[in-house]
């Protein structure tokens, strides 16, 4: 029988990778099973099993992947120039949340959401998705330092708070998705000027 090459082999474990994507997108990670991912994939258990040991390491690489998402979204925005204004990078961040999935066979978004629940039982993923937001908290700090240095921010603002709102907002905005309805960037920066503007009028302490 002749060798596997590499890229066969990396095909091969992408197959798996996408199959089992769809089963946790549609059933989620507990009520699939190993037996219905290998149904998913069309490849017999042996072959499966050549590339991923079991669930546990199917679960992971899906919570990896889903998390990467944002890491990557951030990157583009980091990577470009000049630098997108604060309303483009909510628009990025609706867009993201609201289109991730479509015309896909699977939805790394809902896949994101069961992550965070694993990464409460699991000490070794809680740890890494904290490392992981805590990058992402610093891409969003960079390009916040970019719209104080840019003037599309006061130069009075902290860089740091500003990453941490933009942070807080990723999550809402999937669970606003799946459990109630997709968020806009409209209203998005409505409400955050509202709130801005309600605090910008509160009296100092």
């Amino acid at each position: 029988m002749p060798r596997l090459t590499e890229e066969t082999k990396e095909l091969r474990r992408r197959h798996i990778l996408v199959s089992a994507w769809s089963c946790f997108s549609r059933d989620g990670f507990h009520a699939t099973s190993m037996d219905d991912i290998i149904a998913a994939t069309g490849m017999s258990s042996s072959a499966v099993y050549r590339y991923f040991r079991g669930k546990d390491e199917l679960v992971d690489a899906a919570a990896n992947e889903a998390l990467a998402l944002v890491r990557d979204m951030f990157g583009r925005l980091l990577e470009q120039r000049p630098t997108p204004p604060p309303a483009e990078v909510l628009e990025a961040m609706a867009g993201e949340a609201r289109d991730r999935g479509e015309g896909e066979p699977y939805d790394l978004t809902r896949i994101a959401i069961q992550a965070w629940g694993e990464a409460l039982r699991d000490p070794e993923l809680q740890e890494r998705t904290r490392t992981f937001y805590l990058a992402v908290h610093d891409s969003l700090a960079e390009l916040a330092r970019r719209w104080g240095e840019e003037g599309l921010l006061a130069s009075t603002a902290d860089a740091e708070q500003v990453a941490t709102v933009l942070m807080t907002l990723m999550p809402g905005l999937l669970v606003s998705r799946h459990l109630v309805a997709p968020v806009s960037a409209e209203q998005l920066v409505g409400g955050l000027s509202a709130l801005a503007s309600g605090f910008g009028g509160a009296p100092s302490p």
